[in-house]
């Protein structure tokens, strides 16, 4: 094997583009790892721990691009860089038919009524930006990380001053106006609002409002870290009171992960002055603290989707778990006496956490985000007994695109998973949608018709069951995604709480317990 790398000097491409060129540049034959990027120390970082780095990586300066690859003696240079040039020109013709200003003045100039940014920047200049576009009185969507808590107190502190909204840092998804910001589904227009401290938890709650036949007004993404002490709720409050004051919000939906006790009753104090109907689904939120101050407790987000949609029509509709009691004994009579345990492989954090509160109950589950803390994953690739990965976590994204953009990471895990013979469910989500994945489920298909032959070569039965996040009108096609799925065998169930209750019910059946 070989090292062969390119640098030139004062060129720039985006990091998603750079990323998934790497990605392409890997399946190539005879190449055995691949880094194509822009020299920050990140990435050069990054070449040193794959071995395939270089004086003149290191000696390169966070404006040059680099193309670094270990490969067979056979392959030349000229071939690899050629292909990489092709990739680039691809990838630039895609999006020669947009303007794209260097600044944001520029772009104020061009477009003098914007009134919302997007940004999306490595963490150390995020801020900034955040920080020049709420000066010039536009609204901020941050779908940047790493931003220090101290810099996001300030910068919504100035939004509210201004009036003017600040979701993020880190923050994923938003629909406003009708247009979907970052990750986020082709949802209906209508009459449900929703300020989410939760970007895949938001989605899954607004594409099932669809599925039910309703619409949002609008969708207030805050950042996952707004519930915490530190920055006190002030995008849910802010956002909360922007849709009380919205004539096109008749009910409103409040999602968070785990909000601090302080930041929660602050919030629920704003509900209990509401006039509108508040469907609040906090994780581990106190039922009685929350309907005591006249909000709807919603134990999942599916309950929170056919709450906002029941409150809005005055109906009672529920939805149908008679069948999982079946399907599960279906699925656990084919699975072996020495099969036991459970894999959830998650792109979606928050979907990840409502599963393993599903499975709490009767179960532990270690992670790499865990419910309790004695169930941490001390080596976060490699699971133990019953475990669930948020796959799109830092630890797994350094350097690499999130698995709703690039599933690279979760095929890797999943053929790993399937030497284990004491597996006997993979617990799978695939989120749809703009920003995502062109085709998730074609991403994922051939490493579940391996990892399921191995386990029919051993003469066991491994149990997929999974979830789609996204609607008809989804770029990826839900009913296509969704068909492609059962055609190989995947047990594919209308929401995540619903197929973590299948889960937890196929593996309440192997324990000898019944699936009630």
């Amino acid at each position: 094997m070989k090292v062969c790398h390119e640098i030139r000097k004062n060129t720039y491409y985006d990091s998603v583009t750079l990323m998934l060129i790497s990605k392409e540049l890997k399946k190539m034959e005879g190449i055995k790892e691949a880094l194509v990027g822009m020299a920050t120390d990140l990435n050069k970082e990054l070449a040193e721990m794959i071995n395939i780095s270089s004086e003149d990586i290191k000696s390169a300066s966070p404006n040059d691009f680099f193309v670094s690859v270990l490969c067979h003696e056979s392959i030349e240079k000229e071939i690899i860089l050629d292909k990489v040039d092709k990739l680039l020109n691809e990838k630039k013709k895609e999006s020669s038919l947009d303007y794209r200003p260097a600044t944001l003045d520029s772009a104020l100039k061009y477009e003098p009524n914007l009134n919302l940014a997007l940004i999306s920047v490595p963490g150390k200049y995020a801020a900034g930006e955040a920080r020049k576009a709420l000066n010039k009185g536009l609204h901020v969507m941050l779908f940047s990380d790493n931003v220090s808590m101290e810099d996001e107190r300030k910068l919504k502190e100035l939004a509210s001053e201004k009036g003017l909204l600040m979701m993020g840092p880190d923050c994923g998804t938003a629909i406003i106006n009708n247009v979907p910001l970052a990750f986020a589904n082709v949802v209906k227009k209508g009459n449900i609002g929703v300020v989410g401290a939760s970007g895949t938890g938001t989605q899954e709650v607004t594409v099932l409002i669809d599925r039910l036949g309703e619409g949002v007004s609008q969708v207030i993404g805050t950042g996952g870290r707004d519930l915490k002490k530190e920055i006190g709720g002030i995008m849910m409050l802010d956002g909360l009171k922007s849709l009380l004051e919205d004539d096109e919000t008749s009910v409103i939906v409040l999602i968070s992960k785990p909000p601090h006790k302080d930041v929660a009753k602050k919030v629920l104090e704003e509900v209990k002055k509401s006039n509108k109907p508040i469907v609040v689904n906090f994780i581990g939120g106190d039922k009685k603290e929350i309907e005591d101050h006249g909000g709807y407790f919603a134990k999942n987000l599916e309950d929170a989707a056919y709450m906002a949609v029941n409150l809005l029509r005055d109906k009672e509709d529920t939805p149908n778990y008679e069948e999982i009691e079946k399907m599960a004994k279906m699925e656990a009579a084919q699975i072996g006496s020495n099969q036991k345990y459970m894999r959830g492989l998650f792109t979606g954090g928050t979907l990840a956490d409502e599963a393993m509160k599903i499975f709490m109950n009767h179960m532990d589950v270690y992670s790499n985000i865990p419910l309790k803390p004695d169930l941490k994953l001390l080596d976060i690739h490699k699971s133990i007994k019953d475990t669930c990965i948020d796959l799109g976590d830092d630890d797994f994204t350094v350097g690499k695109p999130h698995p709703m953009i690039d599933p690279s990471n979760r095929v890797e895990r999943l053929l790993k998973e399937k030497e284990d013979e004491s597996v006997a469910v993979v617990l799978m989500d695939f989120v749809l949608g703009y920003g995502s994945n062109e085709d998730p489920v074609g991403e994922m298909i051939p490493s579940i018709i391996e990892a399921k032959k191995a386990f029919e070569d051993r003469g066991q039965y491994l149990s997929v069951v999974g979830s789609i996040c996204g609607t008809e009108n989804d770029p990826q096609d839900y009913k296509k995604s969704k068909k492609r799925l059962e055609d190989i065998g995947v047990v594919v169930m209308p929401s995540n709480a619903q197929a973590a209750r299948l889960t937890s019910s196929i593996l309440k059946l192997l324990r000898g317990g019944s699936c009630e």
